[in-house]
């Protein structure tokens, strides 16, 4: 146990944590070098340069004659995946802090490295991209010593493309983080931090042994869900799994236990054997608290059962995702899906459609709000057509955050413009270093979801950072706006927003969905209201045959007559007329200006 050392590596998005990772394994002869980016095996990473999972690797690295085990964990660095980063933290004695020896650090460096230091983790520090000609290395080193307080010779300066540096980092692994603490007597515990779904074997269970070991077939059961299982194969992960006879305290690997069914496994359950079970479970993290809610509906309604065992199979490896049944008058059944912000519900679509050839609508997406009404219940709702009645409420509360921003001086005004915009109040600013500026708001969530994060990278001209946690709900005027089409509301398009921005929103979306509506055999009238009053309306004429072509002189009755006829028939049309909504409607309110 003494030689096994359990580590991470957290970093801001694109700051070179991948590639770091690469040069280790090449290192450690883990891996021949064959393509960068090795740990990043989803084709959607792979094309966006980013990390979207969390991946876990043993490397073998020999130091003054000893044999050393190093599990690594690689993990990403957007704000929306951060769930993926406390689980791996929780697996971990130490972490690496990799900044970016051009960029300095940022927003997510800061929330990576407090939710580190919050789980006891042993940092050390990696200044990377050293080999750039834009590098600021000395800047940045004065950066982290003014954010961790460690001596500057603990910095490790390192490139992830030449390689430079990174003997240096695995022997400050061995040397600065300690071994696992636990007991291998005691009864097994291990942590689940992870689990993927094999179409051929059922799942595979990722785990940390905390206390105890586990052999190949041995009895074994969850401690939340009080199933048992026999662990038909254990092993280490490698580039592939690779099977060993067991597993002892503090190492990392996987259980296969043939199970087929999504819902039996919890990450952050423990794992414990039958016959001398363990008396409690370990402290694993906490329930993921989802930021974005929106609804996905199957475009085939014959769909939904394979929709729901799609998302359950999709949430084993992406257990920040949250689902629960609903129906919706335009669009039939689905599911209300939380996710952790607007990317993660993108890279959940895109996923759906690549790995389970799921085409789905998702409908335009909101944050919960909490209802208080005069008799004084207080109800969670997460969608406009779940608001009781208006005369019913007392008052609504949204929830707020806390928003960091680090930029650089020039974008200070364009910046705090943009939040005071969305409705925010800025609580303070502080200079981190020469030119590099600090600020903090408190933004209503619902402002944020949609477009600020693009907005705030195109102001910045992308050097702005970004990140956030939820503070608190606060009372607020918010209204209910619905579109209507010829009379009937539809559901999927209405939105929660607040009373000074309505009228303008309704405005827009009228004009958008004027464009995007195709014409019709009769008028299509798109209204937005707010309860019983109009805001806009727009219409999209109709498409009129010419019925006066035959005639060609004569009385004019005779036309008067045909068009009547026509009347009449536009008419009776109307009134069984059914308005069809492309998908692009739905898409193009998110990018409403």
């Amino acid at each position: 146990m003494d030689n096994i050392r359990n580590f991470c590596i957290i970093a801001h998005i694109d700051h070179g944590k991948s590639t770091l990772a690469d040069r280790m394994l090449e290192y450690t002869k883990t891996i021949k070098i064959t393509e960068n980016q090795m740990l990043d095996d989803m084709d959607l990473e792979r094309e966006r340069g980013i990390t979207i999972k969390s991946h876990a690797i043993q490397m073998e690295y020999s130091l003054d004659g000893k044999q050393y085990l190093l599990n690594l964990i690689d993990t990403p660095g957007h704000v929306d995946f951060s769930y993926e980063v406390s689980r791996s933290i929780a697996a971990c004695e130490g972490a690496l802090l990799v900044v970016d020896a051009t960029q300095g650090v940022q927003a997510q460096t800061i929330s990576n490295l407090y939710m580190a230091i919050d789980h006891d983790l042993e940092i050390i520090p990696v200044i990377n991209k050293i080999d750039m000609p834009n590098a600021m290395p000395d800047e940045v080193e004065d950066e982290i010593v003014d954010l961790i307080g460690c001596d500057p010779q603990d910095i490790i300066r390192a490139s992830g493309k030449t390689g430079e540096g990174v003997p240096e980092i695995l022997k400050a692994v061995v040397e600065r983080i300690p071994a696992p603490k636990g007991d291998p007597k005691a009864p097994l515990q291990m942590l689940i931090f992870d689990s993927l779904f094999n179409s051929f074997r059922g799942i595979i269970v990722l785990g940390k042994v905390v206390n105890g070991s586990i052999k190949q077939g041995d009895k074994v059961k969850f401690v939340q869900t009080d199933m048992e299982y026999t662990a038909d194969e254990v092993g280490v992960l490698k580039m592939d799994l690779e099977p060993r006879k067991q597993l002892s305290t503090g190492e990392v690997g996987y259980i296969i236990s043939g199970i087929k069914d999504a819902t039996e496994v919890k990450v952050g359950d423990t794992i414990t054997h039958v016959d001398n079970p363990c008396d409690h479970a370990i402290e694993g993290f906490q329930e993921v608290k989802p930021m974005v809610f929106a609804g996905v509906y199957p475009i085939d309604p014959t769909e939904y059962e394979n929709l729901r065992s799609s998302l359950e199979k999709l949430q084993l490896n992406d257990a920040s995702l949250t689902f629960q049944p609903e129906s919706s008058q335009a669009l039939g059944f689905g599911f209300r899906c939380g996710f952790l912000g607007l990317l993660h519900m993108e890279i959940v679509q895109e996923r759906l459609d690549r790995e389970f050839n799921m085409e789905v609508i998702t409908t335009v997406p909101n944050v919960s709000y909490k209802v208080f009404t005069k008799q004084g219940e207080e109800l969670e709702v997460h969608n406009p057509s779940g608001l009781p009645d208006p005369t019913e409420i007392d008052h609504i509360e949204e929830p707020y955050i806390r928003a960091t921003i680090i930029t650089s001086a020039n974008y200070i005004g364009p910046i705090i413009k943009l939040c005071l915009d969305k409705r925010g109040e800025l609580i303070d600013q502080q200079y981190v270093s020469g030119n590099r500026v600090e600020l903090h708001f408190m933004l209503p969530l619902g402002e944020i979801v949609i477009d600020f994060y693009d907005k705030l990278k195109s102001i910045s001209k992308g050097y702005a950072s970004f990140d956030y946690h939820i503070d608190s709900y606060r009372p607020s005027k918010l209204a209910k706006l619905d579109i209507l089409l010829n009379g009937e509301p539809v559901d999927a398009l209405s939105t929660l927003t607040h009373q000074d921005n309505a009228v303008t929103l309704g405005r827009n979306m009228c004009l958008k969905l004027k464009e995007l509506i195709p014409r019709q055999q009769f008028d299509i009238a798109i209204q937005a209201a707010i309860g019983a009053k109009i805001v806009a309306r727009e219409t999209v004429k109709q498409v009129r045959k010419d019925v006066l072509a035959k005639c060609y002189g004569g009385d004019v009755s005779r036309k008067r007559k045909l068009l009547e006829k026509q009347k009449k028939g536009k008419k009776r049309m109307k009134q069984i007329g059914n308005v069809q909504v492309p998908q692009k409607a739905f898409l193009a309110v998110l990018k409403l200006d």
